[in-house]
């Protein structure tokens, strides 16, 4: 499981272009956008074209380095997804669920798997539930894994859809009691892509039926070198990106019961970036100035520009201090005020980005560019184009 590294990577990757391919040319009516619209572009909401991506990650020994690609490489999945488009114009909704499997400290019982997030667009959930995995030695059954992500997650049964799942690991995936090629059968029947990533030599992959796997059900397989590692380009705008990042964390009001809980969040996952390294921290910000990065469930801002609260309603206890006293007016003036502001911040943010991204591709060495990366965009605009996903500047 030393692969754990570029598997992730790939498992994420795999997961924003995968968001990108799923469509719905006539979108139902009388269904309330998740996502909030872009900065940019604040009239344009998500209909209900949904991406539903599993990530099921091998977490047994000697994969912490996938891990810690998965972490590193979520918010360059997250920003490549915020540039699709369906056919019929509108934004995607992405969810993401996640599970580990083949850990130790696992059940047996439940046969070394094990749910970690339920379907979600939380980027901070996600985000906080990639940080919590660790590593264990164990016994990796991947038939039983995608079964039982079949079985636990609400793969709904819209057609238009896209439905990936993306299983990464580096031992055989026939190991285990249920017959993989019963699993998948299952999968195609919920209208769900299997995904392979095998970490390791390429044939060995397709001796131990990793590729077969991902051909019954029209996903596709790939190898990756695990020591290849993603080298990460420090640019001058990195410095100002981080500081505006601090500046649109002041644009969150936090209310209601998990407010306070969730504003924690949001910064504990802007350290755990900046730890990891400055430059996944600037990734992470730019994903925070886009449209996939909604927070209506404890956010006012979010919550007022999403219809999903009427501010009268609100009761004393359930507002932030700075609000507490104040008249409906007051509040909706205060909201406002944030808003535009939020919007002024992700604007500078985005228009920072496209420097920061021409200024990496020039100075970018072909070695330094992860072959992971290549593979799975190839793979998802492959998948993509049979539900009318589009990429803007592309």
């Amino acid at each position: 499981m030393k692969n754990l590294h570029q598997i992730i990577g790939i498992g994420l990757l795999a997961l924003t272009m995968t968001t990108a391919c799923g469509c719905e040319v006539k979108p139902k009516k009388n269904i309330s956008p998740i996502l909030v619209a872009e900065a940019i572009d604040p009239d344009k909401k998500a209909s209900n074209n949904t991406v539903k991506i599993a990530l099921l990650l091998d977490t047994s020994n000697s994969m912490d380095g996938l891990i810690n690609q998965a972490k590193a490489q979520l918010w360059d999945i997250v920003n490549k997804f915020t540039h699709a488009k369906c056919g019929n114009e509108t934004r995607p909704k992405l969810e993401i669920a996640l599970y580990q499997y083949g850990n130790d400290e696992l059940s047996s019982r439940e046969g070394y798997i094990q749910q970690v997030l339920d379907f979600s667009g939380d980027l901070d959930e996600i985000s906080e539930k990639l940080f919590s995995l660790t590593t264990n030695g164990g016994e990796e059954f991947c038939g039983a894994v995608i079964q039982t992500s079949l079985k636990q997650l609400d793969w709904g049964k819209n057609p238009d859809n896209l439905k990936m799942i993306f299983i990464a690991g580096n031992e055989p995936f026939d190991q285990g009691k249920l017959n993989y090629k019963d699993a998948v059968t299952n999968a195609k029947e919920k209208d769900v892509v299997v995904n392979t990533i095998f970490c390791g030599n390429y044939q060995q992959g397709v001796n131990t039926d990793w590729k077969n796997g991902a051909q019954l059900t029209g996903g596709e397989y790939m190898a990756i070198d695990h020591n290849r590692r993603v080298v990460h380009i420090d640019t001058p705008y990195d410095e100002i990106i981080i500081k505006l990042n601090g500046k649109l964390n002041g644009t969150y009001v936090s209310y209601g019961a998990m407010g306070q809980r969730k504003m924690a969040m949001q910064s504990t996952q802007d350290a755990n970036a900046m730890e990891m390294e400055e430059a996944v921290a600037v990734k992470r910000a730019v994903s925070k100035s886009s449209s996939l990065y909604s927070n209506a469930t404890w956010d006012l801002v979010d919550a007022v520009e999403d219809d999903e609260i009427d501010v009268s309603t609100l009761e004393e206890k359930d507002l932030p201090k700075e609000l507490k006293g104040k008249s409906t007016s007051e509040i909706n003036s205060y909201i406002d005020a944030k808003k535009k502001e939020r919007i002024q911040i992700q604007k500078e943010i985005q228009e920072l980005n496209k420097k920061r991204e021409a200024y990496i591709a020039k100075n970018q060495k072909e070695e330094s560019k992860g072959e992971l990366e290549g593979a799975m965009l190839r793979a998802i605009k492959k998948q993509a184009e049979k539900k009318n996903y589009t990429w803007e500047n592309e």
